[in-house]
């Protein structure tokens, strides 16, 4: 029997100087987490960024991961510090192991 692995959702924050779209935010974020984790390390942290759950005017989102890549997750989101022309600071300031316990 294969036990189900366990996923963990942190919520973020951008503070930048204009707005960012979506695509520019989701092919930062996976590049700037393939630049820290490695190929192998971000197929194993089950990365998904979820679009449902980014907030444009807020500049806030969602992103799930394994439970075991939750603090490798959050330094790769801390390196990113620019997306597009826009300079960007990252804050993941929730972690929870449902949607619903992150109080969105």
């Amino acid at each position: 029997m294969v036990k189900k692995e366990k996923t963990r959702y942190i919520a973020f924050r951008i503070h930048s100087t204009g707005p960012v779209g979506w695509h520019n935010l989701r092919d930062a974020v996976m590049e700037g987490l393939e630049r820290w984790l490695g190929q192998f390390g971000l197929a194993m942290a089950k990365v998904s960024l979820m679009r449902n759950l980014w907030d444009a005017k807020t500049q806030s989102g969602v992103i799930k991961c394994s439970n075991k890549y939750v603090d490798g997750v959050k330094l790769g989101l801390a390196l990113i510090c620019q997306i597009g022309d826009e300079k960007v600071v990252f804050h993941t300031y929730r972690v929870s192991g449902t949607i619903k316990g992150l109080k969105l």
